[in-house]
């Protein structure tokens, strides 16, 4: 089969990636490559570290756009791609980079997926994952705070001031036209078979 771009996008904490990688599980990883849109914050080498932590990382602005679409453009073009590793402790990019290499569906999954339109133009399938605000929270504060080594007081300010609201303002909206919304409480693994159905991967 031709090469797809699958989009899919949902709030912080809607457990996005742990979707992708469970579709790169059932469909089989010599069919799914899987590119985290977090990858693609800007280098921000040349800030202090006390900037850095001022950014609004929530914004579209704070995404490197143009890599990520050359990116996906060549993974569309059967050519492999190195994706930037990003350490979200210290706010910016680290030396060492991640071979993505091209598969019959290529999935990019993020918060602000669908928040360009030079994204949005090269998606030949979406999906949205709708989860409450309150469990997606919870989600968040667990993370950060275990992985991240953030202060639960931090995590739940910064939510509240540009998380969410970001999250409402450039891609909540989008949804109701993504190709499948899936629901919280949905069973998975039937999502899981209808996709592969779908994809004609048995």
């Amino acid at each position: 089969m031709a090469t797809q771009v699958w989009g899919i996008c949902g709030a912080s904490g809607s457990g996005k990636s742990t979707f992708a990688l469970a579709l790169m599980a059932r469909l089989g990883a010599e069919h799914v490559s899987v590119v985290s849109f977090d990858s693609y914050y800007l280098d921000l080498s040349h800030m202090t570290p006390e900037e850095r932590a001022l950014v609004n990382f929530d914004h579209p602005d704070s995404l490197d756009i143009p890599l990520l679409c050359a990116h996906l453009d060549a993974l569309h073009a059967g050519q492999a791609v190195d994706a930037p590793v990003y350490d979200f402790a210290v706010h910016n990019r680290t030396a060492v980079v991640q071979r993505i290499e091209p598969r019959p569906i290529v999935v990019i999954e993020g918060i602000l997926v669908l928040a360009t339109e030079e994204v949005r133009s090269r998606l030949d399938y979406t999906v949205f994952l709708d989860v409450p605000d309150e469990i997606c929270l919870h989600r968040r504060l667990e993370r950060d705070v275990r992985d991240r080594g953030r202060a639960e007081e931090d995590v739940r300010r910064r939510y509240a001031e540009t998380v969410r609201p970001m999250f409402e303002r450039h891609a909540a909206h989008r949804a109701p036209g993504c190709d499948r919304v899936i629901r919280f409480g949905e069973d998975r693994v039937e999502v899981m078979e209808e996709l592969a159905t779908w994809i004609g991967i048995s």
